[in-house]
């Protein structure tokens, strides 16, 4: 089975991901490390090529990653939002969302320390308009996954909660 992780930006999907791959016996991907082996580090990527170019290849490789083996697979945040993603993920696996409410979101991000491309460079009132912004854009697209999980909980207890949901294959 293929699990997808998605939800906004710092909402632990690598994090969650590392721990549940374990408890479930598959392999994690990390969709934006597949991308960066591909090249290299996105900010720069994203600030020569823009976002289009970006979601692009990001589609790229999770078309590869859809025909590929089973594992857990953390998202980007904007992933499920591009074309027909959320669609292709939801056939070929199942889409846990990681629902974490604002207030938790914004603490993560800044201590991420703006490396996020989408967010760069933005600080205070200018980061909380623009977090609302995705928010907003986004969070149709992430309620039609399949779970809905508590993203704002300890990772571990996170990765348990998805684990007790899951289908049983």
């Amino acid at each position: 089975m293929k699990i997808f992780l998605i939800g906004f930006m710092c909402s632990g999907k690598t994090t969650v991901g590392r721990l549940l791959a374990p408890l479930v016996g598959l392999p994690f991907i990390d969709l934006d490390r597949e991308v960066e082996k591909r090249v290299g580090p996105l900010l720069p990527f994203m600030e020569k090529n823009g976002e289009g170019a970006f979601r692009e290849l990001e589609t790229e490789v999770l078309d590869a990653l859809l025909v590929g083996p089973d594992a857990v697979i953390a998202t980007g945040g904007g992933t499920p939002c591009e074309g027909d993603n959320m669609e292709r993920m939801r056939k070929a696996g199942v889409v846990v969302w990681l629902k974490v409410p604002l207030n938790a979101l914004l603490p993560r991000i800044e201590r991420a320390g703006g490396d996020r491309p989408l967010l760069f460079g933005l600080k205070g009132e200018e980061l909380i308009q623009r977090v609302r912004e995705l928010l907003d854009q986004r969070i149709p697209i992430y309620d039609d996954a399949d779970i809905v999980v508590k993203g704002e909980l300890e990772p571990s207890a996170v990765a348990r909660n998805i684990h007790s949901v899951l289908p049983a294959t």
